[in-house]
Parts: structure tokens; C-alpha cells; sequence
């Protein structure tokens, strides 16, 4: 079975799917894999580090796509290039399918069998799999490192001669993932840290981590059966922005990280919110990419705002590309095992698994996940 690992073409992307350590250890079952000349360059390996760990080198990714029975990916593909696979070959990726109908319709259309890195269920068996988790984990370190690199004050209190700084006041919004990261850098780092989520339930996590939970009165909300925040009514949204706008004006950071899987993030911070905030502020918004959960907002860019910095930077994973690409790596390569024949070094798609039911978008020409398939038609 030949695994092949094409580079990344997505600009400015340093991430590389697949790690020498991680070769090694599959090549080490039985697997043959190719790589791409050139993939690990943006994490810091280089093309002999592949070929000491075991695997093949190619120059040619046209030759390399052709010959791959599973292709191992970080973002979606092209369209163009999915016609270069052989029909049955297993495509693992991030696929966005809610966004993307034509690229589904391309790996239906072509016969290739594909699983979504983001459809990995959120279960205790599949969490050494969740790339999602993996990858907003450290987005939450980047964003608080980022607001600290943007702001004109300290994070910790200091008792100098000179006098005492008070900490600067950090105010987190949403308390998943990427948000309780953030909340434990930004501890670290000696700021006053508040966080709001709408799910009580995350009220004793916040609290552990040393910072204070915001409670607004939002009616019933909870959160999803794997896990996520519910998507709130607008009038629950316009609620939660009455609010929080007090604690947006009081802060020196606001990070927001609240974002809906295939859908538009919501909007958050509004601009009179923005406006209400002291000259020299920060907001951080992980969301830019979906939508932004800030008012004015632009990806890839830092906003001024009567003096409050709105920092839009895409792909902050991609930022500690070496810790994000070990951690991708290895979501794969825990995927890979999980369903690896010792027998016939090879891996086998099991359809009855229920992992394998979350995360699977197309097979044998057809759309096999019934949400995907119901925006369709």
C-alpha cells in the first residue's frame, strides 16, 4: 500500500502533514511512503531527515498523486488535482465539506474514498485522532502571544521603585479549546484573566485554570452531543453582547475564539462594542477566517480602530509550525493505526466503525455522510 504525502500549496502555510518521526514509525508496520521533495521544509525538516526515517523522495507530484493509494493531506485539496488519483484511493485531509459542494461532487465523481479530519467524532477512543482539538489548542497560545506582541502594556503585575503596573485584564471569549488555552497563556503570563462561555458546564474548567467566569443570563443554551457550544438565537446573541460589553470596555485583551463548524462564525463584538473599548486595546479574533466574530475584522490584517488594535491574523497554528505539524502528524498517524492490518502491512477502511462512519465525506462514488449529502441536493 503507497502512502504519498504531497507538500502543501496553500501560501504562506509552513505545516507539513507528516513528520520524519511519525514515517518512522508507520514505515516501521510495513508502510511505503513517498513524500513530496520539499514537504517538511516550513517545520524544520529537511529532505534527508524523510529518507533517514524511511521514506521515498519525489520530485514529481503529478507522478506522486498517481501512484498513491491513500493520499495524506493538512488542507483540502485542489479540484484539479483530484482527477490525478486512482479510483479507490483514500484521500485524508481537511475537506470543509459544508463549504466546498464542488469539491465533494469532484471526489464523488472520481471514485475516491475520503475521510475529513474535521468529522473526527469528538470521543474518548477517536480524541488521540482530533486534529480540530490539536490545532485550536495551540491557535489559543498564538492568540494570547499575539495580543501581548500588539499591546503597549505588560501582562503581570511588577512592585518596582518606580511604582506598581497592575496586570493587564485579559477577557476570553468561549471556553473551548482554543479558548482555555488562552485562558492558561494568558495566566502564565501574569494577566487578570476573565472568560465567558454559554455553557455553564465549562464554568469548573475556567475556574481551575485560575480565572474568573463571566455568567450572563442567556436562557437555555448547553452544548452539542460531541461536545460544542450550541448555536445561540439572535435573540440570545444580542443578549450576550449587552452583556459582555462592559467587560469588552474594561479589557486591555479581548480574544474570541467562538466559531460554528460549516457555518458563518457568529458576530460578537459589535462596533459600538469596539468603540466602547479604551484607546491602546487589543482584539484578537481566531475566527477571522469564517467570518470574524468582531466588527471590522479583516483577515490577515491589523485594524485600527480609534486607537483599539482588531488583530486578524489567518492560520496561527501555522505560526509554531513545528509543534503545530508534530501534533497533525501524529492525529494522523494514530488514525492510520488505528485501522492497520499487521498481517497485510496495510490499512483497512472498516465501514462499520463508528470513527470511520464520522469522518467519511464520499466512497465508491457516492456521498456517504447523510448531512453532506441532504446540502446536496
Amino acid at each position: 500500500m503507497q502512502i504519498s504525502v504531497p507538500k502543501e500549496t496553500h501560501p504562506g502555510e509552513k505545516r507539513a502533514p507528516m513528520i520524519p518521526s511519525m514515517v518512522k514509525k508507520l514505515v516501521s508496520k510495513g508502510a511505503q511512503i513517498t513524500v513530496e521533495s520539499g514537504l517538511g521544509m516550513g517545520a524544520g525538516h529537511t529532505d534527508a531527515d524523510y529518507e533517514a526515517a524511511g521514506a521515498k523522495i519525489s520530485q514529481n507530484r503529478e507522478e506522486l498523486l498517481k501512484n498513491a493509494d491513500i493520499v495524506l493531506r493538512l488542507r483540502k485539496p485542489e479540484i484539479s488535482e483530484l482527477k490525478l488519483l486512482k479510483k479507490g484511493c483514500i484521500h485524508i485531509s481537511y475537506l470543509d465539506p459544508f463549504n466546498e459542494p464542488e469539491l465533494v461532487k469532484e471526489l464523488c465523481e472520481c471514485g475516491i474514498t475520503s475521510l475529513c479530519m474535521e468529522l473526527i467524532p469528538r470521543t474518548t477512543r477517536a480524541q488521540k485522532m482530533d486534529a480540530i482539538s490539536s490545532q485550536a489548542n495551540l491557535a489559543g497560545y498564538v492568540a494570547v502571544i499575539l495580543a501581548a506582541e500588539h499591546s503597549d502594556k505588560i501582562f503581570p503585575m511588577m512592585m518596582t521603585p518606580a511604582g506598581t503596573i497592575t496586570p493587564s485584564k485579559v477577557f476570553i471569549i468561549g471556553a473551548g479549546v482554543a479558548g482555555l488555552q488562552a485562558i492558561a497563556t494568558a495566566k502564565r503570563l501574569g494577566a487578570k484573566v476573565e472568560a465567558f462561555d454559554t455553557r455553564a458546564v465549562v464554568e469548573e474548567q475556567v475556574q481551575s485554570l485560575g480565572a474568573k467566569f463571566v455568567k450572563i443570563d442567556l436562557g437555555e443554551t448547553g452544548q452539542t452531543k460531541d461536545g460544542y457550544a450550541k448555536q445561540l438565537t439572535p435573540e440570545q446573541l444580542e443578549k450576550q453582547r449587552e452583556g459582555m460589553a462592559n467587560f469588552c470596555a474594561k479589557a486591555d485583551i479581548v480574544i474570541t475564539t467562538a466559531q460554528v463548524f460549516g457555518r458563518k462564525a457568529p458576530l460578537i463584538v459589535t462596533e459600538d462594542m469596539v468603540k466602547g473599548m479604551q484607546r491602546g486595546s487589543v482584539l484578537v479574533d481566531l475566527a477571522v477566517e469564517t467570518g470574524g466574530n468582531v466588527a471590522g475584522s479583516k483577515v490577515n490584517e491589523i485594524v485600527d480602530v480609534n486607537g483599539v488594535s482588531i488583530v486578524g491574523l489567518a492560520n496561527l497554528p501555522g505560526r509554531v509550525a513545528v509543534h503545530a505539524s508534530q501534533m497533525y502528524s501524529s492525529n494522523l498517524t494514530n488514525l492510520l493505526e488505528e485501522y492497520w492490518d499487521k498481517e497485510s502491512s496495510s490499512f483497512k477502511l472498516n465501514l462499520e466503525d463508528e470513527i470511520i462512519q464520522g469522518c467519511m465525506v464520499t466512497h465508491e462514488n457516492k456521498i456517504s455522510n447523510e448531512q453532506i449529502k441532504n446540502l446536496q441536493k
